[in-house]
């Protein structure tokens, strides 16, 4: 069986706006500064209160978490505002799965909100999990959350594959012992991915299934 788990942020879907919207909603609630769009692709990847963290001036980092709580309340109501999927995302899963290719998704954003966002936009696919963070399990790159997927998987001879945008994608396959495919396209670009020694990077959604079906 070949197994495609997926990260979701700057992988399936563009979210990087609505989390920025989000993050300075809170912000200026807090009464700190804002971050233009593309600082953002340097706070995610490492879960919410992360993001919160890096997001704040550093005299005021013990704010993360009412950063947070004015983060998911807003989120809350406009994760769909501006995120969309990548283009040519649908086609390559359509034949992925044509070939029989079965679909997860490991993320360290919210679990909740990972879901809602995958049933929204991809309501077609069927996936054998959707994980995101929580706290019942450490955030990637520990393979806690890949393990949990595979459970579901019956033993054989299986060939599984972590597509992601960022080092922390590349890490965590590294780590659970899994091929990589990087996300040229996403948050932290191609030369990100090559440092951190993927074995695939992809410029395009169309490469994905070129990569697992070769």
């Amino acid at each position: 069986m070949i197994i495609a788990i997926f990260d979701l942020d700057g992988t399936l879907a563009d979210t990087l706006c609505d989390l920025a919207d989000a993050t300075n909603h809170g912000l200026m609630q807090l009464g700190c500064p804002t971050h233009p769009y593309e600082s953002y692709r340097h706070f995610v990847g490492n879960g919410v209160m992360k993001l919160c963290e890096r997001a704040l001036p550093d005299d005021r980092k013990a704010d993360a978490e009412k950063l947070h709580e004015y983060f998911r309340e807003y989120y809350g109501s406009h994760y769909l505002d501006k995120t969309k999927l990548y283009p040519r995302i649908k086609e390559a899963l359509t034949l992925l799965a044509d070939n029989g290719v079965k679909f997860a998704v490991a993320t360290n954003k919210p679990q909740d909100f990972a879901r809602t966002i995958i049933k929204e936009l991809l309501p077609e696919f069927e996936f054998i999990k959707i994980l995101g963070g929580c706290s019942e399990r450490p955030k990637k790159p520990d393979t806690a959350i890949i393990s949990e997927i595979m459970a579901e998987v019956p033993d054989g001879n299986n060939t599984v594959f972590m597509i992601g945008d960022s080092n922390v994608d590349v890490e965590t396959a590294k780590n659970a012992g899994l091929f990589s495919i990087g996300c040229a396209w996403g948050f932290r670009g191609s030369e990100e991915l090559r440092a951190s020694g993927a074995d695939f990077i992809a410029e395009s959604a169309d490469d994905i299934p070129r990569f697992i079906l070769r």
